[in-house]
């Protein structure tokens, strides 16, 4: 126990720029394998099966974000409370924050998988899904909701091990879960071999196979390696609903979950939008939104390393460290964020081509680019700052901001230059919001009380105020 304990405590010791290149490049070779297996699906889909399934592809996938975005916040409040607990050296803690975790993604993953197979129809049709893309996506996203435990499942274990300093497993078993999706997405795409032909179905069904499989083997290395924060027999008691740790979940991890919901749907609503220009600009944005995914990767990367990173050091009271995180965070991320924001501007339409064949829809793709691009640099800026406030517990204010930018900024923006000034001018809605957002964050992070934020309180104080959670 000690060794491993140690191994994972890594994360408040040593350089801290090393630190934080290495545990952010699984995560960002994790994003790009994720947003990779997404792209060739979308390649598949949209240049054999066209415009109409690849832009019902493209509206199942926001609402599968938005499905995430969901337990999200109870992901990240166990990263963090597992991550305070290890620089704590507290690992009975971490352990009893993995078994009433487990608990609640469990029930929560059964119940959306059901309700969401069950009214798959209805939530298209409420994201006015175009009428030639709505027989894709409903067979597209039927399948989706079946596996859903099996995303939310290997989710959560990912969110666990990163938050006990482990950014390089959960990788390996990203790796095996894309190449099987990818492997296996033409063979029920095109029914080759003994398969069926299922068309946008059979990419559903590849994804469900893949994470399933990852799953398993996930937890069967865990527990074949003895992993320290394993539960074993002898911590079965801990597999509760633990009401200490219950409390710190709701309190934290709702607000960072609402955060996600915000973000999710206001990117429905865009999509609401934009679906309203035909299926041809449906189709443009999300090829466009697929190459933005790219560029967002090093600041979700980065972001998610210097929130593990703070959050260890905060437990550890190293506070200096939690600063120095954030500096080369910020560093980090423009230069990698603007390396592709320039390879992105240079071969602008032959990126596009891969997703779209329609000269009129290319066309519409290259102005997203050429006018939101640059913008998601501020946004990589404004996702480091975040991802060290929330390392302390600090969701009010953070949770706040979001819904101003998002719809009291963006959609409400987006939707005005669209209806007045066409489907071109709606995309400045985008870097006006992201240069709204990075001012206001940034303050918050210089003069905010998030500092003081607590993950826990102590179970005979639950009365207690919180003016200090941000």
């Amino acid at each position: 126990m000690s060794a491993a304990m140690s191994k994972s405590t890594h994360l408040t010791e040593g350089p801290i720029g090393k630190s934080l290149f290495l545990f952010s490049l699984p995560l960002l070779f994790g994003n790009v394998l994720q947003s990779l297996n997404g792209t060739v699906n979308s390649i598949w889909v949209g240049s054999y099966l066209g415009e109409s399934a690849f832009a019902a592809t493209s509206n199942a996938n926001n609402i599968m974000f938005f499905l995430l975005s969901l337990v999200f916040g109870i992901g990240m409040a166990s990263t963090i409370l597992i991550g305070q607990s290890v620089g704590a050296q507290d690992i009975h803690r971490a352990k009893r924050v993995v078994g009433t975790s487990a608990l609640f993604f469990l029930a929560l993953s059964v119940m959306i998988a059901l309700l969401g197979w069950l009214f798959s129809n209805a939530i298209l049709t409420a994201m006015h899904t175009p009428t030639d893309a709505m027989p894709y996506a409903i067979a597209y996203l039927r399948i989706i909701f079946i596996g859903i435990p099996f995303m939310y499942g290997y989710n959560f274990i990912m969110m666990i091990l990163r938050g006990a300093g482990d950014s390089k497993t959960p990788f390996y078993f990203l790796l095996l879960s894309t190449v099987l999706d990818i492997v296996l997405n033409p063979v029920f795409i095109f029914g080759l071999g003994p398969a069926p032909r299922m068309g946008t179905a059979g990419a559903a069904l590849a994804t469900f196979i893949a994470q399933f499989v990852s799953l398993a083997c996930l937890v069967a290395h865990l527990y074949r390696k003895r992993y320290f924060l394993r539960l074993t027999r002898e911590d079965r008691g801990l597999l509760r609903f633990d009401r200490q740790i219950i409390s710190s979940l709701v309190r934290k991890g709702i607000p960072m979950g609402l955060q996600m919901m915000i973000v999710s749907t206001s990117g429905l609503a865009i999509v609401n939008l934009v679906n309203s220009f035909g299926s041809v600009a449906t189709a443009a944005y999300g090829a466009a939104m697929q190459l933005s995914g790219y560029i967002q990767m090093p600041a979700m990367a980065i972001g998610g390393a210097v929130s593990s990173i703070a959050a260890q050091n905060v437990g550890a009271g190293k506070w200096d460290r939690v600063h120095k995180t954030t500096l080369l965070g910020i560093v980090f991320n423009i230069v990698m964020t603007g390396v592709l924001v320039g390879l992105i501007y240079l071969f602008n339409r032959q990126t596009l081509s891969l997703f779209l064949k329609d000269e009129s829809a290319l066309a519409i793709g290259m102005t997203v680019n050429h006018i939101t691009l640059w913008s998601f640099i501020l946004f990589g800026i404004t996702f480091v700052l975040t991802g060290v406030i929330r390392s302390t517990g600090s969701v009010i204010v953070p949770l706040g901001i979001t819904f101003v930018i998002l719809w009291c900024v963006r959609t409400p923006l987006a939707y005005y230059l669209g209806q007045y000034y066409g489907l071109h001018a709606l995309w400045w809605s985008f870097p006006i919001s992201f240069m709204v957002n990075l001012l206001i964050i940034s303050s918050y992070y210089l003069w905010g009380n998030w500092r003081e934020a607590k993950m826990l309180q102590p179970p005979k104080t639950s009365e207690s105020t919180e003016s200090a959670s941000g």
